[in-house]
């Protein structure tokens, strides 16, 4: 028996893929070709596939990716998960739903996966999956588990108008692929959906937007794919900058607040232990459920609006207190005399090490990692891990009692932390750009960005960008911060971040590029076509200065 979550008829080729891939970042959409530089199917097409992973990993935003592949001819023939997703599923839910372009999604019990895996290829029918010496039964979704209530009938049967019908249809769709019983009240949304990722992204939008989209509860906006008020002073070509600009407005029009920053826990009232939310965008959704103890699951793009239009999110993951336990230990052997470098490969390791589970970091119990180093931590173990959330001990507010009968240990150190170090640094010493504000920067580290500077002027060949939020951008122009960092050569653009960024406000004769972000070290290469190498925020300040970033291990890992 296998689950069918999203109908359809399919055959062709197997491609089973040893690890999760994220489509954002991790596929072009225009060709269905992973550009994944630290995947191992790097280079292979998913166009006409059955393709195979245990799950998906890594940005939300892949729902749009694939919504963007089945409009265009080049997604996968189907998507079959040996454990749960939610981020391909309601892009492929969705394809059909609205565009009529339908991709199935199954779910195989283990057994099955592997021996499906191993075959050439396979084809899916309406009741059956039938490959060489395989036939499994299709047992299709059923919502009648879900306890609505009235309201929520409400809208799923079509009384408060088309739009909350489709909004409801969907999150009870996926409320049931999840498991989940019934349905729960959410206090604020974060919209991931506004890059523009591809046309379907503004396809999407501005069809929910015609239908007269409005949402119900407090709702940010994640960056977007354009400075909003200066992209045509800076040179963006209007075909581009034209949709990206209309997407960001479309979501405007339906009510969400321009708030334009992948860091919504940087704005004025942060959500609190306990409340739950519906925040897409994954290194968010990491630090909210992390460092903040909010509750949300790591929602994918397009079901954000959905839960924003209705107040109302399936009751299942993370929102409930045993999926939030730990599966796994990771011992740290933490090496003497660190910098802040160690935050952002440390989650990266991380993920690597718990790609499919929740895990406790245990050795780092004598640090006191800042707000910002919890930052990076969590935005990079979201990249590389499906999770919506890791424990600290010691640290973050969950971590006492987070560890589950029966945990395994994994260990890991300096030789492990090197290697990472070693994965991130490719390219010339000679660097072009350096890359700050993946998640977008905070007031503190613009201010440090500054102080490291003292005044410095960057090198004449090496261009510094720093992407920040519009709140983030007040503050530091009221502070005098920014006119220090714009003294030293440093160009702050607000809006957009590193993974939505395009020519020319990325300089397009740049060729190497230098970050302190474990999340653009992973999804740079592949984003941006360049050779990336990674630092600490004091490495990338000296390069900035000198033009040339280190290429020797740092002094710690040696």
């Amino acid at each position: 028996m296998a689950h069918l979550i999203v109908p359809a008829e399919a055959a062709g080729p197997v491609l089973a893929l040893p690890e999760g891939l994220s489509f954002w970042g991790g596929i072009d959409p225009a060709t269905g070709t992973v550009i994944d530089a630290h995947h191992p199917a790097c280079g292979q097409s998913l166009a006409g596939k059955l393709v195979m992973m245990p799950t998906s990993r890594g940005s939300c935003t892949g729902s749009g990716v694939l919504l963007e592949l089945a409009l265009n001819g080049h997604a996968p023939a189907a998507l079959i998960f040996r454990e749960a997703e939610d981020i391909l599923t309601l892009g492929a839910l969705l394809a059909g739903r609205m565009f009529d372009r339908p991709l199935a999604v199954l779910r195989l019990e283990p057994d099955d996966y592997e021996v499906l895996a191993a075959l050439p290829d396979a084809r899916i029918t309406a009741t059956h999956l039938e490959a060489d010496g395989l036939s499994l039964t299709l047992e299709p979704l059923s919502a009648d588990q879900l306890d609505l209530s009235e309201a929520d009938r409400a809208m799923l049967d079509g009384r408060e108008g088309d739009v909350a019908q489709l909004a409801m249809q969907t999150i009870c769709t996926m409320g049931t692929s999840q498991g989940a019983t019934s349905l729960i009240d959410v206090t604020r949304a974060h919209i991931d959906g506004c890059i523009y990722a591809s046309p379907a992204n503004l396809r999407f939008a501005q069809k929910m937007a015609d239908m007269g989209a409005q949402v119900r509860i407090p709702t940010t906006m994640n960056a977007i794919s354009v400075d909003h008020v200066n992209w045509r002073s800076q040179g963006v070509p209007p075909i581009f900058g034209n949709p990206a600009q209309q997407l960001a407005d479309a979501y405007v029009q339906m009510g969400a607040r321009p708030s334009f920053t992948c860091a919504p826990y940087l704005l004025m009232d942060p959500p609190k232990k306990g409340e739950a939310i519906a925040w897409a965008e994954s290194n968010a959704v990491v630090y909210a459920n992390t460092v903040l103890g909010a509750r949300t699951v790591k929602h994918p793009d397009f079901l954000d609006l959905c839960i924003a239009l209705t107040g109302r999110a399936p009751l299942s993951g993370v929102y409930l207190d045993a999926p939030r336990a730990a599966r796994r230990v990771i011992e740290i052997d933490l090496p003497d005399a660190h910098d802040d470098a160690l935050w952002p490969m440390l989650g990266w390791l991380a993920g690597r090490l718990s790609p499919d589970r929740i895990p406790l970091l245990r050795g780092l119990e004598g640090t006191t990692p800042s707000e910002d180093d919890l930052k990076a931590l969590c935005a990079a173990f979201g990249t590389t891990s499906a999770a919506p959330m890791l424990h600290v001990a010691g640290i973050t507010p969950e971590a006492d009692g987070a560890l589950a009968p029966g945990a395994d240990i994994f260990r890991a150190g300096r030789a492990d932390l090197a290697e990472v170090w070693q994965g991130f640094n490719a390219g010339s010493a000679k660097v072009d750009l350096i890359a700050f504000g993946s998640p977008h920067f905070s007031h503190t580290e613009c201010r440090a960005l500054a102080a490291a500077l003292d005044g410095r002027r960057r090198h004449d060949g090496t261009h510094v960008i720093v992407t920040v939020g519009q709140n983030v951008l007040d503050a530091i122009r009221a502070d005098g911060t920014l006119t220090a960092l714009e003294t030293s050569g440093v160009q702050v653009v607000p809006d957009i971040c590193w993974c939505s960024i395009s020519e020319p406000v990325f300089p397009p004769k740049a060729r190497t590029v230098l970050t302190n972000s474990g999340k653009y070290a992973h999804y740079g290469p592949g984003l941006s076509g360049r050779k990336v190498r990674f630092g600490s925020l004091q490495d990338c300040t000296e390069a900035a200065v000198i033009g040339k970033a280190p290429t020797n291990l740092p002094i710690w890992l040696v």
